[in-house]
């Protein structure tokens, strides 16, 4: 699935992937959702390194791979990373791989049939039946997870997840407001209940994504074209606001009230994706004033290698309800529609799966 140009539809394509090279690996693709992600690149507002191979949320078998590699091997059941960290930055050595300053993709190009080269998004490019990555974008994890499941883990719900657990550190009986419930901010909530929390609070302007955001934990809900979010916040809570406030929009206006809707020497995390033009403005003094952290969360923090089998297994125990944020399967043909349907807020995911 090819985006050719800014704003051009998306088309289906025949590709060459070429055999692995040293550290790379070829994975047949059996499930890949469509993110937020795919559509910004569809309309340049990552890039413009057209034509792009779109598609990065995927989980598959590994059918081949080059020399060199250890960690994998074919017939093992992976879920796809676009951070493959490379053991030797600055933060990898300090132990914090999760930070990784040089994380890396396939060398070779995949390309169309006239020779074309192909920009994978995200460094995967998975709308398509094989791609070919670098080894360390490959995790391993429990072949009985679905593959429709299992690759949401490779982008927006381990984002969310992340932004709690790992980013915002939410511990038993904390408070927690999440603004926006989208699929980051559903997988927030998520996380926040699977880590302790005992109030859980989503804010949307869209009263079934509230609806959904109950499915995943939410305690209370708040719908901000109708109540202005902070004071409901704070009524929730004793009048202090809550621990750990989670932005999964990114606007500058929902940044700044989640920074007042958290308690004195609370946690910000910021794990929606703003737009370069952004500005945000803040009393300095009260930033002082209030203490506790502001933090941005790249990936939700994540080591996939940690983090990926140990999801699955929550939920193949049912700790975890992945499966929910499975609104529809489709084919390649419908990934277009599906972008319209993420932009009609009808869909937490649409997921391709392929033959």
């Amino acid at each position: 699935m090819v985006a050719a140009a800014k704003d051009a539809p998306v088309t289906v394509e025949t590709i060459v992937v070429p055999d692995p090279g040293p550290g790379e690996a070829l994975v047949k693709v059996q499930a890949c959702g469509v993110c937020h992600t795919d559509l910004h690149y569809r309309e340049g507002g990552i890039g413009d390194d057209y034509p792009y191979l779109l598609g990065h949320e995927a989980a598959g078998v590994v059918e081949a791979v080059g020399d060199g590699v250890t960690d994998v091997a074919p017939g093992d059941f992976v879920v796809l990373n676009w951070r493959a960290v490379c053991g030797q930055c600055r933060a990898c050595r300090r132990g914090r791989p999760w930070y990784c300053f040089a994380t890396h993709n396939a060398t070779q190009k995949m390309t169309l049939t006239d020779g074309t080269p192909l920009s994978p998004a995200l460094g995967i490019g998975a709308f398509a039946s094989k791609t070919l990555v670098a080894a360390g974008q490959c995790t391993v994890v429990d072949a009985e997870a679905p593959a429709t499941v299992a690759g949401l883990l490779g982008c927006g719900v381990m984002a969310g997840l992340g932004a709690a657990i790992n980013t915002g550190g939410v511990g038993r009986g904390d408070s927690v407001a999440v603004f926006g419930c989208g699929g980051v901010g559903d997988a927030a909530i998520a996380g926040a209940t699977l880590a302790g929390a005992t109030t859980v609070i989503a804010v949307d302007v869209d009263d079934r994504k509230l609806t959904w955001a109950r499915d995943f934990g939410a305690t209370h809900v708040i719908n901000s074209r109708e109540t202005e979010p902070i004071k409901a916040i704070r009524a929730l809570t004793g009048g202090n606001g809550v621990d750990v406030a989670i932005d999964a929009v990114g606007l500058p206006e929902v940044f700044r009230s989640a920074f007042y809707a958290r308690d004195l020497a609370g946690t910000v995390v910021l794990v929606g994706v703003p737009r370069p033009e952004m500005k945000l403005e803040l009393p300095l003094l009260d930033v002082f004033g209030r203490g506790g952290a502001l933090k941005s969360s790249w990936y939700g923090d994540c080591l996939p290698t940690r983090d990926f089998p140990t999801l699955i297994a929550l939920f193949r125990q049912g700790r975890l309800p992945l499966d929910k944020f499975v609104s529809e399967t489709i084919g390649l043909d419908d990934v277009e529609e599906s972008f319209a349907r993420m932009g009609r807020g009808e869909v937490l995911r649409s997921v391709v799966v392929l033959d």
